[in-house]
């Protein structure tokens, strides 16, 4: 048990609730705040004392010292970033949720296109970008629609497994008391595939970071994928490692925000279920 859920201690000092929760994430972060100190203390020692040159592997001092000379710079291209994986995000979750609706209410539309949906992912996505360019054109729209295209595969497949996840004797009691297939699947199933919904939205989140990297790769003219490509060949090692820390702070940033609309959406499935994150 958590010192800060032990009965007394927490009433004896009279910790406000947002302070004992502080404490309770805190502590259960923990140790992978401790796995990251000791990889990044180790890192920084190895570099000092084999005198590794920084444009081959970068101390971890210079590398923050890069984001903080190169705010501005890694700044502006962030914010490119945040805008591809905003926008291919969201179309995503709208299409993937729309298809999941429409195969979860037919088992036509599901042998249709549920094959279709499992074979898309058999083509890797570093082949469809640059034919995107072709298509599309040169700008934001090749990114979006690379970010789209990973993140709409968890989405469906999740949500999908969710409408089907409901209990057989629960639909047959409906049925009897008179409800009809719209009202089963908004009241019954809708709201049981939730969890997993969100379950695909976490994946996808964190997936949607990788896409916009491989699109920016592609052809772009802004964003960290850009940066990263633009700065290799001038051998600005410490600038590339720069924009990997800033594109894994935004994976995980926004997987954590996914799980705070989750816990806000779900209240009731976290007080049963418990909390996750």
């Amino acid at each position: 048990m958590s010192i800060v859920n032990r009965p007394g201690v927490c009433e004896s000092y009279a910790f406000p609730n947002w302070l004992r929760t502080l404490i309770t994430v805190g502590l259960r972060w923990l140790p992978a705040g401790l796995i990251v100190v000791a990889v990044v203390g180790f890192w920084e020692a190895y570099v000092r004392i084999f005198d590794v040159q920084k444009w081959l592997l970068p101390a971890p001092s210079v590398i923050a010292k890069t984001i903080g000379v190169d705010a501005g710079l890694l700044w502006g291209h962030t914010l490119a970033t945040i805008e591809e994986i905003v926008v291919g995000f969201a179309l995503a979750l709208v299409c993937g949720f729309a298809l999941a609706t429409a195969i979860g209410l037919s088992r036509t539309i599901e042998r249709a296109l549920y094959p279709f949906i499992i074979a898309s992912q058999t083509i890797p996505i570093i082949v469809i970008a640059p034919m995107l360019l072709i298509w599309v054109g040169y700008g934001l729209a090749p990114k979006v629609i690379v970010v789209a295209l990973i993140c709409f595969f968890p989405i469906v497949v999740n949500m999908v497994d969710g409408l089907k996840s409901v209990d057989s004797d629960v639909v047959s009691l409906m049925r009897t008391l008179g409800a009809n297939r719209w009202a089963i699947f908004l009241k019954l199933q809708v709201p049981t595939s939730l969890p997993y919904l969100f379950s695909g939205l976490r994946i996808a989140i964190a997936f949607s970071v990788i896409g916009a990297v491989i699109g920016e790769w592609v052809g772009s003219s802004e964003g960290l994928g850009y940066l990263m490509i633009r700065s290799k060949p001038q051998f600005l090692t410490e600038r590339v490692f720069a924009a990997i820390v800033i594109l894994s702070a935004l994976g995980v940033s926004l997987f954590a925000m996914v799980g705070i609309v989750e816990r806000f959406a779900l209240p009731w499935w976290h007080k049963e279920h418990g909390s996750r994150t």
